[in-house]
């Protein structure tokens, strides 16, 4: 008994330090590329794959297995936080471009990689059905685009406009356009290799996935919209709630083959366009809770990419595999966008954009394995060999280059920084640009008399005093005047410095307004004094004014945009 509780705090042990591990090694990788100016998901793959497969090996291939379920869980993070960047008004206004592009850059992509596969492993066999199964399914393979490596650069660099839109909405529709030319493809792969005619199935099967996934995002989406009217109030349990429901979603979806990213992207999609303003708070907490996870599910994404020692035939094929995909991508989001009315910024840049590779990609090629693994090429792979060689090897080089190439994208198109938080609109302002000016001080001979009168007169709770110099000298609140206002005796008799109290409540005018909050939150006041730096008092503040220069500033940003 006590061997197994040793081996039980062992194994438990091991977990944990790689969960440290990870998540600790990909946040220094991603502060050292963005030092040298490369989005930061390039940084938690990079350590991926140091301490995985090709690298020293320190997350061997049962690990990752053993992490499987955390992948899941944080893919389904990811198309929830997706789905909520979905609305239904950007649909309406941009939906048939959405589509065109879709379909143009899918199926281009689909085209030009099945018949640069078809060339090469023609060339290798010499048997046309084994050549246009290879060249159908990696075709269908390099459709899919990366949302999780997307979204995470458009996230970082802050990015907003019809270019970000567009991104977005064609890196969560991809995953249904690649799943369908996958199902396509793998059927008319068997067909073509004599193991059957099957078409329908395979079609049926897709239908189920793709419309099964759907329905039950929305039914949870549904049950969610419920749930967020009772918990709305409190913070901890709408999140708790919320972690809950994805992962019971999560888990639900692989016991009855559903997808997991469509399902929770749909769930996110409802609830963004049924409960707006309350699902914002949720998806805001969700994304502050989301970022260790995202972080290990790209160290996860690294260490699983062993590429190890494949023929120089195998190369030939990647080179043409990145080239082609690249091409169809940028081509056919070219050609859907002119063809649609798209602006010319979504013509130039949307290619650019959507050229990561990621996890749907691996996932399919693993699922192609199981089907074509017994087709031999050469003596010494088989063509399920090949296809899982190949994705592997493409994903390695395009999750270097894609995340790259969107960042440029959204910076060629003037787009970064400029989906500007409260939070960022707050660190960014000034104590100067809200504070309201003309506030006449008290001095310290002032009598108590005047002093209440200018309470009265006003909607002032806190007046700053000034000595002989004009230097801040205290503050005076309308709560210290509470214990002398009923004894009027003495207000002829007692000066302001008989009651002032030294000034804690000041603010000075180059801190944020960041600053200010905090200030006002922790010493409890209503207003702030504002301070110039001789410390003489030039205005006030109050949390009211902090809303309102950042609801003006907001307004300004989207003016511009």
């Amino acid at each position: 008994m006590t061997h197994i509780s040793l081996a039980m705090v062992e194994i438990r042990l091991g977990v944990l330090v790689l969960l440290g591990l990870g998540v600790l090694g990909g946040a220094l990788g991603a502060w050292f590329f963005q030092k040298i100016k490369v989005p930061q998901v390039v940084g938690y793959i990079a350590f991926g794959l140091l301490i995985g497969k090709s690298g020293f090996g320190l997350l061997r291939t049962e690990d990752i297995e053993n992490f499987g379920s955390f992948t899941w869980f944080a893919l389904g993070i990811i198309g929830f936080l997706v789905g909520g960047e979905l609305k239904i008004d950007t649909f309406r206004q941009y939906g048939k471009q959405f589509i065109q592009i879709l379909l143009w850059e899918g199926i281009s992509a689909f085209l030009i990689v099945s018949a640069c596969t078809f060339g090469v492993v023609f060339w290798l066999s010499g048997s046309v059905p084994i050549s246009l199964a290879a060249g159908v399914v990696l075709g269908a393979i390099a459709s899919a685009t990366d949302p999780a490596s997307t979204i995470d650069v458009l996230w970082e660099y802050r990015a907003r406009g019809v270019l970000t839109t567009t991104i977005i909405a064609i890196v969560a529709l991809d995953d249904a356009l690649a799943m369908t030319l996958y199902g396509i493809g793998t059927s008319c792969a068997e067909m073509f290799l004599g193991q059957g005619n099957r078409i329908l199935h395979h079609l049926l099967k897709v239908l189920y996935e793709l419309g099964g996934s759907v329905l039950f995002g929305l039914l949870c989406g549904g049950l969610m919209v419920l749930l967020l009217r009772y918990v709305y109030q409190k913070k901890e349990r709408m999140l708790a709630i919320g972690i809950g429901m994805l992962l019971l979603i999560i888990g639900v979806c692989g016991a009855v083959n559903l997808d997991v990213i469509l399902v929770t992207m749909s769930m996110g999609m409802l609830l963004i366009n049924r409960t707006p303003h309350r699902s914002e708070k949720l998806f805001e907490l969700v994304r502050s809770f989301s970022g260790p996870i995202y972080v290990m599910f790209f160290v996860l994404v690294g260490a699983r990419l062993g590429i190890g020692s494949m023929p120089w035939w195998a190369w030939t094929l990647v080179a043409l595999y990145v080239a082609g995909r690249s091409t169809g991508k940028i081509f056919g989001c070219y050609m859907g966008a002119r063809l649609s009315g798209a602006t010319e910024t979504v013509r130039k840049y949307s290619g650019t954009g959507i050229l990561a590779q990621g996890g749907v990609a691996i996932g399919l090629s693993i699922m192609a394995s199981h089907h074509l693994g017994d087709i031999q090429i050469t003596d010494n792979i088989s063509l399920g060999e090949m296809i899982v060689s190949i994705v592997t090897a493409t994903t390695f080089i395009v999750q270097i280059i894609g995340p790259t190439m969107t960042k440029f994208s959204i910076r060629w198109a003037g787009e970064n920084d400029r989906n500007i938080t409260k939070e960022d609109m707050m660190e960014k302002l000034t104590v100067a640009q809200a504070a309201i000016r003309g506030i006449e001080p008290l001095h310290l001979t002032d009598q108590i008399a005047s002093v209440v009168q200018r309470f009265s007169l006003g909607d002032r709770l806190v007046y700053p005093i000034v000595d002989a110099d004009g230097k801040m000298a205290g503050t005076i609140t309308l709560s210290q005047l509470k214990d002398i206002l009923l004894d009027s005796d003495c207000w002829e008799w007692m000066v302001v410095q008989d009651i002032l109290v030294p000034g804690s409540k000041v603010i000075g005018e180059t801190a944020s307004l960041k600053k200010a909050m905090v200030v006002l939150e922790e010493t409890g006041a209503e207003q702030l004094v504002v301070l110039d730096a001789d410390k003489v008092p030039t205005g006030m503040l109050d949390a009211r004014q902090i809303r309102k220069a950042v609801e003006r500033e907001r307004l300004n940003l989207l003016a511009v945009g």
